[in-house]
């Protein structure tokens, strides 16, 4: 079966052709500046990428480049498009609403228009996308996989907010966490690869990315996350700040003079390490070459990051009464040894012992800890187009 994995934002567009039987990638690519001047990227497995600009003025119009790029007779991945056989949306929000993945019936998609409020810039976005894919693949079955639906284990002691609880009632703020393909597809594999039962297992996955999340798996479960009601809760990011008082809001507002969006802005777009570095860089690449420069402004945001990184996993060691496994995944989770190194210095009181070589190995799937080390501490590259066509084929086969 093949399965067009489709992951839309509000100007791209990504998406991954894969054979769920052998789960080769046939082709992947993106398209950019959606509604502005349009570019598309395309690349068959085992040829270079083709790049092409063109107006795209509509989702629609890019999805249709994107057919049109799949079947082209000189480097398509496929004859015709009825061999696309099932098509797998990226959903960022399902609320309460969707704790597993499901086919896009009108009801369904009715229900992700009703979480519009709480991810207003990603789910409509996956919405557009979803009605494009429909109107030119009519009959071809779509299912929605939701970022949130694997935190929806979590109990409600670790959902709920402090605040009146008629905010709970009445808009449903409460702890939903993001990222929850990728988490679930890792403490799988983990389990998968150590030959554990996942069924006892207690795992902590840190998935560390521009955008950065922390889970707790309890027996396969997820029973606490670091990102809230938004992503813009839990760990330091690139450019997100990650967990404040709350206060910190309305005293800068006042000394700044600025109102509640400008505030948002400044917090999911000018914080993280790229604020904490004087706007230096919110890429790693760039830290870690500072820090080993010796940049103070690199080594004080490295330190800061690594440090909330350790105090989120002692937490949730805490939260499931021990560990059994830590482990790293995402762009910097799987590419950043200094990172992990800084994170798991601090990790001496679960009897953590890192394999210096094995730690500067990059997006390997690799035990870093020692033989000897009390708890294992893994990388484990996520895949989250993988683990969409896969719920995906569950659904339509």
């Amino acid at each position: 079966m093949n399965v067009l994995v489709i992951n839309c934002g509000s100007s791209s567009l990504k998406y991954q052709l894969i054979d769920s039987e052998s789960e080769a990638v046939l082709a992947k690519g993106l398209c950019e500046r959606i509604g502005i001047d349009g570019r598309l990227v395309y690349q068959k497995t085992g040829l270079d990428k083709e790049i092409t600009e063109a107006a795209m003025p509509t989702h629609k119009q890019a999805i249709q480049m994107v057919l049109d790029a799949l079947v082209n007779p000189k480097t398509g991945a496929i004859a015709s498009l009825s061999e696309i056989d099932a098509v797998g949306h990226r959903v960022v929000h399902g609320g309460e609403k969707f704790a597993a993945s499901t086919l896009l019936t009108p009801e369904v998609l009715k229900g992700i228009e009703e979480c519009n409020d709480l991810a207003p810039l990603h789910n409509p976005a996956n919405l557009i996308g979803i009605d494009a894919c429909k109107e030119l693949m009519p009959n071809v079955p779509m299912v929605g996989v939701f970022d949130t639906a694997f935190h929806q284990t979590m109990p409600k002691k670790a959902y709920l907010y402090g605040l009146p609880h008629e905010y709970y009632e009445k808009y449903k703020v409460r702890r939903y966490g993001f990222h929850g393909t990728s988490h679930s597809f890792v403490s799988k594999r983990t389990a998968e690869f150590l030959g554990m039962d996942l069924k006892n297992s207690k795992i902590i996955v840190a998935h560390l990315g521009n955008g950065a999340s922390i889970s707790a798996v309890l027996n396969g479960e997820c029973v606490d996350t670091s990102m809230g009601l938004t992503p813009l809760e839990g760990l330091i990011m690139g450019t997100r700040s990650g967990d404040i008082d709350p206060a910190i809001m309305e005293f800068i507002a006042h000394k700044e003079g600025k109102d509640i969006d400008e505030i948002m802005t400044v917090l999911n777009k000018k914080s993280g390490v790229y604020g904490l570095s004087n706007n230096l860089s919110s890429d790693f690449r760039d830290l870690e070459d500072g820090y080993n420069r010796g940049d103070e402004h690199c080594i004080r945001t490295m330190n800061t990051y690594c440090y909330r990184v350790a105090k989120y996993i002692g937490s949730y060691v805490a939260a499931m009464n021990g560990v059994d496994v830590i482990c790293f995944t995402a762009g910097i989770g799987e590419n950043a040894p200094l990172v992990r190194s800084l994170v798991c210095e601090h990790l001496g009181f679960l009897g953590v012992s890192i394999d210096e070589d094995a730690n500067h190995k990059r997006g390997e799937e690799i035990a870093i800890s020692t033989p000897d080390s009390k708890t294992t501490v893994m990388v484990i590259p996520t895949n989250e187009e993988l683990a969409i066509a896969r719920e995906t084929v569950s659904l339509v086969k």
